[in-house]
C-alpha cells in the first residue's frame, strides 16, 4: 500500500462482521517455530509469535510440545475463524531436527501433506504440496530463532497433519494431482470468512463506502493477490475503489450496476478468468476438463499454431495452459479472454456502464 492512498470513508456501523481466522500456513509455521525453540533450548513453550505476510504479528497456542536431544515435535490447532473450512480444528505439526550441512533452513512435507504430481500448480510436480508463501513464512521464522539463540547449526522442518489424508479427500486435491494430503496455503496467513451471505454483505457494504466517497469507477478482484496488482496498475483510483467479490461475480457485477457506478473493471489471473469467460456467475468451482475443452476451442478459433495448440491440449489445469503459452500467442489468447469476458459482463451490467478487464499473470504483472 502505498502512503499516498488515503481512506477518507465515512465510518459504517457492520454489526454483523464475521471472525477472521488463519491459514494452515500460518499454523505450520507456528508449529515449526515452538519445536526450533523447544530443540534449541530444550524447554517447551505454550505460545509462540508469528509475523505474517500483512506485516501484522499474531500469537499461537502451543498444542503440544515433545523433544529429545536430536528433534522437537510440536503442533498447533488450527482455528479458521467463522470460515466454513474443512480444516478448521484440524492439528497442524512440524518436527524440526539440525542440519548439519550448513547453516540453512530445509523445510519439507511428511505425513498428511500432499504431494504435487502434475504440472499447473505454484509448486513443482515431486514437491511437498507447501505453497510459495507458506514456505518462505516457516523459513523466516526459522532463522529468527537461530539468530536470536546464536545457534551454530541450521534446521530441518517436516511439516505434518495427522489426518491429513483424510481431510484431503474433501476437497478437489486429488483432481489436481496432489494426493497423500492436504496442501498448506495462504497468500496472507489469514482466512477471511468466505461464506456466501458473509462475502455479499461485504461486498455490498464496500459499494456503499465507495459511493459514500464519490467513487464512479469500482475495481472487482477474486481477491488479496489480484487486488494488489490492481492497486499496482491503476494507481489513479483511491483505495475504496477496490473491492473484493470473491466468487460472487454475478453478485458484484448486479450491485455495481445497482448502486450507481459509471464505470466498472475487472483484474484478475488467468484461471478465474476463464471461468468468467465461460458464463460463470460463480468461480469457487467448476469441472477443469470443461474449462481445457473451452481453452482448446478458443485456441482454434484464433488459429493459434500447432505448437501451441498442443501446448493447450496437453495441458493439466488452466493455469498450466497459461504458463505454456508465450510470447504474441499469449498476448492474443489472453486478450481474447478478456473479450469473452466482457461479452458476458455486459449482460449483467448493461450498455450504460463503461466495461474493462485486466488479466495480470502470476506474479501479478499485467498480460
Amino acid at each position: 500500500m502505498t502512503s499516498s492512498r488515503v481512506k477518507t470513508a465515512p465510518e459504517i456501523d457492520v454489526s454483523t462482521r464475521l471472525r477472521k481466522g488463519y491459514t494452515t500456513g500460518a499454523c505450520a509455521t507456528a508449529a515449526a517455530k515452538a519445536a526450533a525453540y523447544a530443540l534449541i533450548l530444550e524447554k517447551g513453550i505454550d505460545t509462540v509469535d508469528v509475523t505474517l505476510p500483512t506485516g501484522d504479528t499474531v500469537l499461537f497456542r502451543v498444542q503440544g510440545v515433545e523433544f529429545t536431544e536430536d528433534w522437537a515435535r510440536a503442533t498447533v490447532i488450527k482455528d479458521a475463524g467463522d470460515d466454513p473450512d474443512i480444516t478448521n480444528g484440524a492439528e497442524i505439526g512440524a518436527e524440526v531436527a539440525f542440519y548439519t550441512k550448513g547453516f540453512m533452513v530445509a523445510v519439507g512435507g511428511g505425513t498428511g501433506v500432499g504431494t504435487v504430481t502434475k504440472p499447473g500448480l505454484a509448486v513443482p510436480v515431486g514437491q511437498s504440496a507447501i505453497n510459495p508463501v507458506p514456505m518462505k513464512m516457516i523459513k523466516d521464522e526459522l532463522m529468527k530463532v537461530l539468530k536470536e539463540t546464536d545457534c551454530p547449526l541450521g534446521l530441518d522442518a517436516t511439516i505434518f497433519v495427522p489426518k491429513g489424508e483424510e481431510l484431503a479427500k474433501k476437497t478437489l486435491n486429488s483432481r489436481l494431482g496432489i494426493v497423500g494430503g492436504i496442501s498448506i496455503l495462504g497468500t496472507t496467513g489469514i482466512v477471511e470468512p468466505i461464506s456466501a451471505r458473509a462475502w455479499t454483505d461485504t461486498v455490498t457494504a464496500a459499494m456503499d463506502v465507495a459511493r459514500a466517497c464519490g467513487v464512479e469507477h469500482c475495481v472487482l478482484t477474486p481477491g488479496r493477490t489480484s487486488e494488489n496488482a490492481a492497486m499496482r496498475i491503476l494507481t489513479n483510483l483511491t483505495e475504496e475503489a477496490f473491492i473484493q467479490m470473491g466468487d460472487h461475480v454475478g453478485f458484484a457485477l448486479a450491485e455495481a450496476r445497482k448502486k450507481g457506478f459509471s464505470k466498472v473493471t475487472i483484474v484478475g489471473q488467468f484461471g478465474k478468468l476463464v471461468k468468467m469467460a465461460m458464463g460463470h456467475t460463480k468461480t469457487h468451482a467448476s469441472d477443469s476438463t470443461l474449462e481445457l475443452g473451452f481453452l482448446s476451442g478458443l485456441g482454434e478459433k484464433l488459429e493459434l499454431p500447432k505448437k501451441d495448440m498442443k501446448s493447450l491440449k496437453d495441458a493439466n489445469t488452466a493455469r498450466d495452459a497459461f504458463l505454456r503459452l508465450h510470447g504474441p500467442s499469449r498476448v492474443e489468447f489472453s486478450r481474447a479472454i478478456c473479450d469473452n469476458v466482457k461479452t458476458n459482463v455486459l449482460e449483467i451490467l448493461g450498455d450504460k456502464i463503461v466495461f474493462s478487464c485486466i488479466m495480470v499473470d502470476y506474479e501479478g504483472e499485467q498480460v
